[in-house]
């Protein structure tokens, strides 16, 4: 079971998570589009909404996840899979080995290659971070948790920065701040998470880099040998 004391480390260690996420600057994705509808929630209450739904996730499980941790993760996984962007999540860690100038460089068969490894190391992350964010969350089943509404979003904007109050036995909250966009369908999506001042996109990235240095630029053993605790070391 974690600690509170090392709720912040397990969060670096996750991503996802919320999760989700990505804010480092990215290239526009392969067959991207403008967004032009209007979500039908505000990005506050997409984040609210998403908050309560893990929230119970984590006071029902206290009664089975010692005996069934898969099905934690699974129940973990299904609030967050609509609201996380994972895939761009991923495509964003993978830095400059992903993107759209890059695809568009690559013959039919390079282009097949990396839209396989997009999709293969989407999964590992995706498996990674839900898996290690669950097990952060549990430290704080019970506390009580705010969204920050003194800087509220603008409603007409396509990005939204909420900050996140969780409150502890520490004299301070810890502070989450969540990087949010509309997707195609104008729905909001998380694309980074920043914990204490630690942004989780930027430092997967730098991992990722650091990882494919030493594979001699080789993606496919970059994917292989990658784990989201180990990347956040």
């Amino acid at each position: 079971m974690f600690s509170q004391r090392n709720w912040a480390r397990s969060m670096v260690a996750s991503v996802a998570l919320l999760a989700g996420l990505l804010v480092v600057s990215l290239a526009p994705s392969v067959g991207a589009q403008d967004n032009t509808e209007s979500s039908a929630m505000t990005a506050q209450e997409t984040l609210r909404q998403t908050t309560d739904e893990v929230l119970a996730v984590i006071e029902e499980a206290r009664a089975y996840v010692d005996d069934d941790p898969e099905r934690y993760y699974q129940e973990v996984h299904t609030v967050l899979d609509p609201i996380v962007d994972f895939r761009g999540f991923a495509r964003g860690v993978m830095g400059e080995y992903a993107t759209g100038a890059r695809y568009r460089s690559l013959d039919e068969a390079g282009r097949e290659q990396l839209k396989d490894q997009l999709e293969r190391f989407t999964d590992t992350m995706r498996a990674g971070l839900v898996r290690t964010y669950s097990k952060g969350l549990l430290a704080f089943g019970g506390s009580r948790v705010e969204l920050d509404d003194s800087e509220p979003s603008d409603a007409s904007s396509n990005r939204a920065t909420l900050r996140q109050l969780i409150y502890s036995d520490e004299a301070q909250p810890y502070v989450v701040v969540y990087l949010m966009a509309r997707d195609k369908a104008g729905d909001w999506r998380m694309r980074n998470l920043i914990v204490e001042n630690v942004n989780l996109g930027q430092i997967f990235r730098s991992q990722f880099e650091s990882a494919a240095r030493r594979y001699d630029g080789d993606i496919d053993k970059v994917i292989a040998n990658w784990s989201v605790e180990t990347a956040a070391e």
